[in-house]
């Protein structure tokens, strides 16, 4: 088995002038299941194009839609496991904050937590067995980390899934999902050329959207999510 994720975010990461920061995204169990969802997600966005959407804009991503053409291309991917993870700015650490190196290793941490929750879910729920993982995929809006930071979170990934990790605060181990997984790939996308990116940042809007407005009951059974810290 070959898992597929493709993530983006909402928000700034700014604890000053912002409350919520989302990362979202699609997980996908094999290359055949991807490859449908794309094409679903491309007719999908040939229709809104029809009706107007994203009017004088390259492609059609969340800031350019109305929220009714958001609620559609969000549809579209109804059949996908959708999952998140929303961070509540005002109650991580102000030092975090203090350099770009430091931003960036908590989102890093952040993402990565995010994906272990949903994974959990699915091996919960039979969808994946933690002996019969390939290689993981990992696709990001290249905007979501720096290009130099790509090899950090790669590592990061491949500790929490592949090698585990070791909290030398409490001095416990925590073992990986995937044991016997071979390799973490991860690439980062250029929107414009990738629908599932588009469509992962319909679903980190929309999850961001339920955080600012308290209406997490909007997404409750759409998306797999969880909060932090």
């Amino acid at each position: 088995m070959n898992i597929f994720v493709y993530a983006d975010e909402s928000g700034v990461f700014d604890q000053v002038h912002n409350d919520f920061f989302v990362f979202g995204g699609l997980i996908f169990l094999n290359k055949k299941s991807r490859d449908i969802a794309q094409r679903r997600y491309i007719s999908a966005e040939r229709e809104q194009r029809k009706a107007g959407a994203a009017k004088g804009h390259r492609e059609m991503k969340a800031v350019y839609l109305s929220n009714k053409q958001k609620a559609a291309m969000f549809r579209a991917m109804n059949h996908c496991h959708r999952f998140g993870v929303v961070v509540r700015q005002r109650d991580v650490l102000e030092n975090i904050y203090q350099n770009k190196k430091s931003k960036q290793r908590y989102l890093d941490y952040v993402f990565k937590m995010g994906l272990k929750s949903a994974f959990k879910t699915m091996i919960r729920n039979g969808e994946i067995s933690c002996d019969a993982v390939n290689d993981l995929f990992v696709f990001m809006d290249e905007h979501s980390t720096a290009t130099d930071g790509r090899y950090e979170l790669g590592e990061a990934l491949e500790n929490e899934f592949k090698i585990g990790t070791y909290n030398y605060r409490w001095e416990h181990f925590f073992p990986p999902l995937f044991p016997g997984m071979g390799a973490v790939n991860l690439q980062l996308k250029d929107s414009c050329q990738d629908s599932l990116v588009r469509a992962a940042d319909i679903t980190a809007n929309r999850l961001y959207y339920a955080a600012t407005s308290g209406r997490y009951d909007l997404i409750k059974e759409t998306i797999d999510y969880i909060t932090l810290p």
